[in-house]
């Protein structure tokens, strides 16, 4: 039997703990021995009684973990502002590395990492989950290969709502940038919604491991909630192979008004709609013929993590990595870049509701003029 994949786990709170509970519950973390984790606020976690059992030890820093060990696979679900000097030093320290979107807030960063994996001759796969699902590798595979014709454009939504407990949840929801100066960018196009932003730049490369790039960008930004970046976003990015790309996401919205993330693509040839949930994705070719793909949501969000694992034993590839995830962080960049002022929603059309999570902040209107300009293929002026 080959020996386990040895994984250290940076971040064992929040998102990490689906990477958490996958190794410790899922029969393919039988494949694998966790070796230890970093996190300075352990307590945090809920699986942190069941490492204790496990003899998994837990420390407060990388520096702590490697004087005593060394892993094979190193999985960061740390602050956004961290990433890049923790995936820079686990490779460093010989480890491949699985680290959560978004890979960094600047494209130096990104950069860097990339000259460090390619020196120390590891991997550094991006936690964009769709990017791994089957049906999203599949249709790439298929847009490679010219079945739909040139690409014209695509669009995305997400509507989800969000209250002060999701602001507040952290030290930096929310933020520009930390306390030592380092760039965050939180917002939508950065965090909760990354995923669906990524997904067109994705979709639109010219290889099934790279994305299309971002080369213009014209943007509305606005806010409800009492944060230093924005809650909603209505974007128009002109990317690279002529394509135009629309983004429309927000957090200042009721919660029966909420949609969950779906899209359109444009070819030459077909049109490409993914509804949102687990429906379908269905190419409609000019000929009424239809292709179906099953929904991305069918794939499991720990399918990255087995696919890292397969990576590290040579026995698959790695679909999304630091150069296929750069273009999602240049075009937020190129956004604050742009120093576009934020304003906010006007007082009067801000309602507020109370939730168990908090008070949650919406602005009246704003999810029907969303869905009319994605409908529309059309930036909204708030």
């Amino acid at each position: 039997m080959a020996d386990p994949v040895k994984v250290l786990l940076v971040g064992i709170g929040g998102y990490g703990e689906a990477y958490l509970s996958a190794l410790l519950h899922e029969e393919q973390g039988k494949r694998c021995k966790i070796v230890g984790a970093v996190d300075p606020e352990p307590a945090r976690s809920i699986h942190l009684a069941e490492l204790a059992s496990l003899g998994v030890p837990v420390f407060a820093s990388f520096d702590l973990f490697f004087k005593e060990s060394t892993a094979d696979l190193a999985v960061i679900s740390s602050p956004i502002q961290l990433h890049a000097e923790q995936v820079e030093e686990a490779l460093i320290h010989g480890c491949h590395v699985l680290v959560e979107k978004p890979v960094a807030a600047s494209t130096k960063d990104v950069d860097r990492m990339i000259e460090t994996r390619d020196r120390m001759e590891r991997f550094v796969a991006v936690g964009y989950q769709w990017s791994f699902a089957g049906s999203i590798l599949r249709l790439k595979q298929d847009i490679l290969a010219g079945m739909f014709g040139a690409p014209k454009s695509g669009k995305c939504i997400t509507l989800w709502p969000r209250t002060e407990g999701y602001y507040n949840r952290n030290e930096w929801a929310g933020k520009e940038r930390d306390a030592a100066g380092r760039a965050i960018f939180d917002s939508p196009a950065n965090n909760a919604m990354a995923h669906f932003l990524h997904n067109l730049f994705f979709l639109f490369g010219d290889g099934l491991d790279s994305a299309t790039e971002p080369i213009e960008v014209d943007v509305r930004l606005a806010r409800a909630n009492e944060i230093e970046t924005f809650d909603t976003i209505s974007a128009k990015v002109r990317a690279t192979g002529d394509v135009e790309l629309f983004i429309y996401a927000s957090h200042a919205i009721a919660e029966h008004e909420a949609i969950e993330p779906r899209f359109v693509l444009e070819f030459e040839d077909a049109t490409i709609d993914f509804p949102g949930e687990m429906e379908p994705i269905t190419a409609r070719f000019q000929d009424g013929m239809t292709i179906e793909y099953p929904s991305p949501n069918v794939s499991t969000q720990t399918r990255k993590l087995w696919a890292c694992v397969n990576a590290v034993v040579g026995s698959g590839p790695i679909p999304c990595g630091l150069e296929a995830a750069r273009p999602q962080v240049q075009c937020v960049e190129m956004i604050h870049g742009a120093e576009v002022h934020v304003p906010s929603f006007p007082q009067e059309t801000v309602h507020v509701t109370e939730t168990a999570e908090g008070k949650l902040r919406w602005a009246d209107g704003l999810a029907e003029a969303m869905v009319g300009g994605y409908e529309r293929g059309e930036l909204v002026d708030f």
